[in-house]
């Protein structure tokens, strides 16, 4: 029987599996543990649940001599040093699956169709007790049907996007680091460069992994080459987008309306941004359904119970360790 510590409660039927087969330690706290926290509660832990939340530096791996798995709650894993972790022998594992991508996708739909109807406005007012009779122009939005939807990055949750478009009969554009004939061909794409992605776009919605090539990509320069009055829409990491380029394209009236469920310095929020009436801020919750948290509980479970026992474990991220 093997330590493991879960670092912040989470929901899920599978934690029961975890507890009847290892001593498991988990925090009592609805916040991210402290890094001393970590190591007095972690110690001696051969697998950890962590969170995005949870930062993981080779100096963190360090005082975990015993530690054989991280296994993060997130399909992104920016949160860990995956070289660090690599060096040390620690497999690296994440809770990628079709019910997140899909989730996901039904999200950035969703601000897209609360921005271009400017559904949290109306909700805003109407609550004000403001609402005293029906006018012709009240709260006057955007038809998305017939439009052209930008997609940056059509990986899975991009490509469930550019699908979910053909109700709308949108024309559909994609950037990628490398053009996909395949999905052309099946989802009726067209590639761009970002730049032109960005001038023919009415609506422009990020799905790009957070790295070097990545973080700030959406700045000013690239702001400046955005179709006049379109729409952008982040569910990727807060790190892709210049949040200071982004104020500043808003105040000039470049974008009609931005969605943000990421932000660049998580938890906290742009101050300037939320004051903005045509702004809809969301806290990192585009995969926060029922089923698909329960789902991601069970692979982070899984992952932890097959590394333990020698298996090697699904949504495997630094495959190098598992051939060492």
């Amino acid at each position: 029987m093997a330590k493991v510590l879960i670092t912040r409660r989470i929901p899920g039927k599978a934690l029961a599996l975890l507890r009847e087969a290892h001593e498991v330690v988990e925090s009592t706290f609805d916040r991210p543990l402290a890094v001393d926290e970590i190591i007095q509660m972690g110690e001696g832990a051969e697998g950890i649940l962590t969170l995005l939340t949870d930062r993981w530096t080779g100096e963190l791996m360090d005082h975990f001599p015993s530690l054989k798995i991280l296994s993060n709650y997130a399909v992104g894993f920016d949160n860990i040093d995956l070289e660090a972790a690599t060096k040390r022998n620690i497999l690296v594992t994440n809770t990628s699956s079709n019910e997140v991508n899909e989730a996901v996708a039904e999200f950035a739909w969703s601000m897209m169709l609360a921005l271009s109807r400017r559904l949290t406005e109306g909700d805003v007012f109407s609550k004000k007790g403001a609402y005293h009779g029906w006018e012709p122009d009240m709260f006057l939005g955007r038809d998305v049907y017939g439009k052209t939807l930008g997609i940056v990055g059509l990986g899975r949750i991009g490509g469930m996007v550019a699908r979910r478009a053909r109700g709308f009969d949108m024309k559909v554009l994609y950037n990628s680091r490398s053009r996909d004939e395949a999905a052309e061909k099946e989802v009726g794409v067209e590639y761009r460069e970002l730049g032109q992605l960005l001038a023919e776009s009415d609506y422009v919605t990020i799905h790009v992994p957070l790295n070097d090539e990545t973080r700030h990509l959406i700045n000013r320069e690239n702001l400046g080459k955005i179709k006049e009055g379109a729409f952008l829409v982040n569910t990727a990491r807060g790190g892709v987008v210049d949040e200071h380029a982004l104020v500043e394209a808003l105040k000039h009236g470049k974008l009609a309306g931005v969605g943000l469920d990421v932000h660049e310095n998580e938890p906290q929020m742009n101050p300037e941004l939320m004051q903005m009436p045509n702004v809809i801020l969301t806290p990192h919750i585009a995969s926060a359904t029922v089923e698909v948290r329960e789902k991601m509980t069970q692979q982070a479970v899984d992952a932890i119970l097959k590394a333990l026992a020698g298996e090697k474990p699904h949504d495997l991220v630094n495959e190098e360790v598992w051939k060492v």
